[in-house]
């Protein structure tokens, strides 16, 4: 296990999520608890770019340039000493959705917020493939005696076609990444601190493993002790980061499985993971709990995601 000292970019956030480093350095992020979309620059100044509201959670820049949120519909939170946590349902939550955000204007426009006759319920991390079009989790949303299953959706981006491709995932999709040759997507699944592996076999079709697996995916790791995941980034050998909950550490697990190595955090919370400069070799890391961005050179170079230079 690896401890090291990031370099802190930015801090007083609120609840930080879903780096996406930019090519002058610049680093864009979601603050869930205030509803908007933060550019922070590499001297830590920091604008906003976009206020959907709700609960913007998850990014990713698709082919056309323009960011795409998705958009869990608010969390209630609970603030105790200046560390912020999640706590079930936001009061005024109305729908789960996925959104469009200009970055020149910061206008959002609703693409969806259900497939089919079943409403999105808390969409949460997405990625897109060569293709043009994006695979998403729903992680589903909390409310005082029951949940919701998580899910996970393939869309185009134009707002044009939305299906289900694997439901249910029970304990609330979360993390999402596809392998350098786009053949396997990666969930994390966030109560169990599982990640499951499925064939991709054309957008928006995944090979189905037999029961008993409850959804088609094949278990890639199971993660030992109370660990909950968040979110993930491939590298380009095509290790999977995860981002470790309650434990404050990212993990990299192998194509095969194995836990590759460990990076501790002084934070309960690490949520993302993201990798950029001129080498990929750069990660971003958001400390949720305590409202941080950091920085840290990586070990190995992250992969270059689909229309990351559309920037």
């Amino acid at each position: 296990m690896e401890t090291i000292t990031p370099r802190l970019m930015a801090e007083g956030l609120r609840f930080p999520e879903a780096p996406v480093a930019l090519s002058d350095g610049s680093v864009l992020l979601v603050e869930i608890a205030a509803g908007r979309i933060t550019r922070v620059s590499p001297e830590g100044e920091r604008s906003v770019v976009g206020t959907p509201g709700g609960g913007p959670n998850g990014l990713a820049f698709g082919p056309d340039g323009a960011l795409y949120c998705c958009n869990n519909g608010g969390f209630h939170w609970i603030e105790e000493e200046g560390r912020l946590r999640t706590a079930g349902t936001a009061p005024d939550y109305e729908t789960g959705r996925i959104e469009r955000v200009d970055l020149a204007t910061g206008e959002t426009t609703r693409l969806y917020d259900r497939c089919g006759h079943h409403a999105l319920r808390g969409p949460n991390d997405l990625v897109f493939d060569q293709h043009g079009g994006f695979w998403f989790t729903d992680l589903g949303k909390v409310r005082p005696r029951e949940r919701d299953h998580g899910g996970v959706y393939y869309a185009k981006s134009d707002g044009s076609y939305i299906v289900e491709a694997a439901f249910p995932v029970v304990g609330g999709a979360n993390g999402i990444g596809l392998s350098p040759d786009e053949k396997t997507l990666y969930v994390a699944e966030t109560e169990t601190g599982r990640l499951w592996a499925f064939a991709v076999l054309e957008p928006g079709i995944l090979g189905k493993e037999p029961w008993p697996s409850p959804h088609g995916g094949k278990l890639l790791c199971q993660f030992p002790g109370y660990r909950r995941l968040d979110s993930l980034a491939v590298t380009a050998a095509g290790n999977i980061c995860v981002a470790t909950l309650v434990s404050g550490e990212v993990t990299t697990i192998s194509p095969s499985g194995q836990i590759a190595g460990v990076t501790l955090f002084d934070d309960k919370l690490p949520t993302n993971i993201c990798f950029g400069g001129a080498d990929l070799r750069t990660a971003y890391i958001t400390l949720s709990h305590t409202g941080r961005l950091v920085s840290m050179p990586w070990d190995e170079p992250g992969l270059a995601l689909n229309y990351s230079s559309a920037q």
